[in-house]
């Protein structure tokens, strides 16, 4: 028997639109407008109740914004906006996610949160006033997340649980991660809910939407009522949502679903019986995925923050192939600019390559020689390198000279500079400061080099399926990777190949294994001693490096917090 086989069902049916849009963090006016326009829209369509994603209204996630006293009363005002310019539409039921302070809580500050009595809240607006709200009661502190600096939970607020009337339908209000624990929803169905609406923002891993389904699958079964989950979509600084907003019926079965990384409205149906009617979205492959999420990444980051184009040192290897490829998918050939700076050691095939790449995609590209600039260099400082043979110092130097070239042109124009380094180079090391890493944006920090190769290679099949030129020449995939930095230099010169690097570096960096576990497993010990000592040696680099787009459950940047000084070696 289910938790709600005692509660009376509904009379009718009940029209919902989930609004999957791509708000702006701290554009309060722009994001109300959003909501406001595509709230009216779904009335006119025919839906009654109208769900936002979570934090919606100012954005997610808003980080220390929520710090400032002007923000939040902002986000206030932008509340009763919302409100008023809906008032024409009486029976319109619009639950809202935003921050707000929680009534009757103490405003002294203790040592447990930042803003005392702030909740992330769910409101429902109707008739142009706020009838009620609730406030997330589990606040996740894992991974991207640090909800506890700011928010105080819906159980210290005593908000929550409510279930709010929606002509005739007695509907449970949750947050996110509310959803992936049995009490508040258990707590809701408890009081007479009838359905669960949930409101999302959560950042984008592969694979992800398939743990969000089956679960919330799983949560509506037990209880024995539909559920419906708005998502966000779009890209904010590292993180990235891919939208897939849905809805389960009392069963536990998904019947409607928003198209992946699209802008979208879904409009659905539930039905007295628990079911649920609606349109169902294809799911994309693991490769297709991960590709969206990088184009929406690189859109998003450029187009909010209002970078006219994107500037790429091409240097003929795959990685700056594979960035090239996502930014033109992303921009559009008019906005992205390459350029090629042949060092001494580059081979005619690089050069050859990339002019061919640039070619394909139909970018502006130039070819700037960087021989003077290095020689230059070097007859500088030899009075000081006297006696000392040429080293890495002398690789590194034609990388700097590369990464000022291009930070120039991104001065000059305005344009970003997208670095082009891999999470197996960003793990080892195998990167320099102020050469290859100088720029704005690391379109695949987060990426392995095996994905890296997986990717190009699904990239070109997509393009030969509809007909059209590879966008990455074929001798770039499959050419030994090289940096070029002196004669005849592979990357297996220092590291191990990268199927058994990247496996280790996942074992280690993304599960936490211990170096003798994975020995245990098969790995050469050598190998794994020497990628994780660079691991731990390279963590000053990984401060310095730009920000980047997360596609895994553990990305370099705000899920890995290691300290720069540490002796454990373990």
């Amino acid at each position: 028997m289910n938790a709600v086989s005692s509660v009376a069902r509904p009379a009718s049916a009940l029209n919902v639109a989930l609004l999957q849009i791509n708000p702006v963090v701290g554009d309060l006016a722009g994001n109300a407008r959003l909501i406001t326009e595509a709230a009216r829209q779904a009335y006119a369509d025919g839906a009654r109740l109208v769900v936002t994603p979570e934090m919606a209204l100012c954005g997610y996630p808003p980080e220390d914004l929520l710090l400032r006293p002007a923000f939040l009363a902002a986000c206030e005002a932008g509340v009763q906006q919302i409100a008023a310019s809906l008032a024409d539409l009486p029976d319109l039921h619009l639950v809202l996610g935003h921050p707000m302070y929680a009534p009757g809580v103490s405003s002294e500050r203790g040592r447990s949160r930042a803003v005392p009595g702030l909740v992330n809240a769910a409101s429902l607006l109707s008739a142009g006033a706020v009838k009620a709200s609730y406030a997330k009661r589990e606040l996740p502190n894992y991974q991207v997340f640090d909800e506890r600096r700011y928010f105080v939970s819906g159980r210290e607020a005593g908000l929550g649980p409510v279930v709010v009337e929606v002509l005739g339908w007695r509907v449970g209000l949750l947050v996110c991660e509310d959803a992936w624990f049995d009490e508040p929803a258990q707590s809701a169905v408890g009081q007479g809910a009838q359905a669960l609406v949930v409101l999302n923002a959560s950042p984008f891993h592969a694979g992800k939407w398939g743990e969000r389904e089956a679960l919330m699958g799983e949560r509506a079964r037990a209880l024995g009522v539909p559920l419906v989950y708005a998502h966000m979509v779009g890209g904010q600084d590292e993180v990235v949502f891919d939208g897939a907003s849905f809805a389960v019926d009392a069963q536990g079965a998904v019947q409607a679903r928003a198209p992946s990384f699209e802008t979208a409205t879904l409009p659905l149906t539930l039905l007295p019986d628990g079911a649920v009617q609606g349109a169902l979205a294809a799911v994309p492959s693991p490769e297709a995925e991960i590709w969206q999420a990088l184009v929406t990444g690189v859109r998003d980051y450029l187009g909010k923050n209002g970078f006219p184009g994107a500037i790429i040192g091409l240097s003929g290897g795959i990685d700056s192939a594979l960035v090239l490829a996502i930014a033109v998918d992303a921009l559009g050939a008019d906005k992205v600019r390459t350029v090629m700076m042949p060092s001494p050691y580059t081979a005619d095939i690089s050069w050859i390559d990339a002019r061919d790449m640039a070619d394909r995609l139909g970018v502006q590209h130039d070819e700037i020689a960087i021989a003077p600039e290095f020689e230059a260099f070097k007859t500088s400082l030899a009075p000081l390198f006297v006696g000392r043979a040429e080293d890495t110092t002398e690789e590194n130097i034609q990388a700097r000279v590369r990464g000022t070239l291009l930070m120039a042109l991104s001065n000059k124009t305005g344009a970003i500079v997208l670095t082009t380094g891999n999470k197996s180079e960003m793990a080892t090391g195998y990167c320099t400061l102020y050469g290859d890493m100088a720029g704005g944006f690391a379109v695949i920090k987060d990426l392995a080099k095996t994905l890296v190769y997986r990717l190009s290679n699904w990239r070109n099949a997509q393009a030969r399926a509809a007909g059209q030129v590879e966008p990455i020449p074929e001798r770039i995939i499959t050419r030994p990777p090289s940096a070029e930095l002196r004669p005849d230099q592979t990357d297996q010169d220092s590291l191990p190949e990268y199927d058994v690097l990247d496996a280790i570096l996942e074992r280690y960096m993304e599960q936490d294994q211990a170096i003798e576990d994975i020995v245990a497993a098969g790995f050469p010990r050598a190998d794994v001693e020497k990628v994780t000592r660079l691991i731990k040696l390279n963590e000053y680099k990984r401060r310095q490096a730009p920000v980047g787009i997360r596609i895994t459950h553990r990305a370099f940047g705000r899920d890995w917090r290691y300290p720069i000084t540490s002796r454990f070696r373990a």
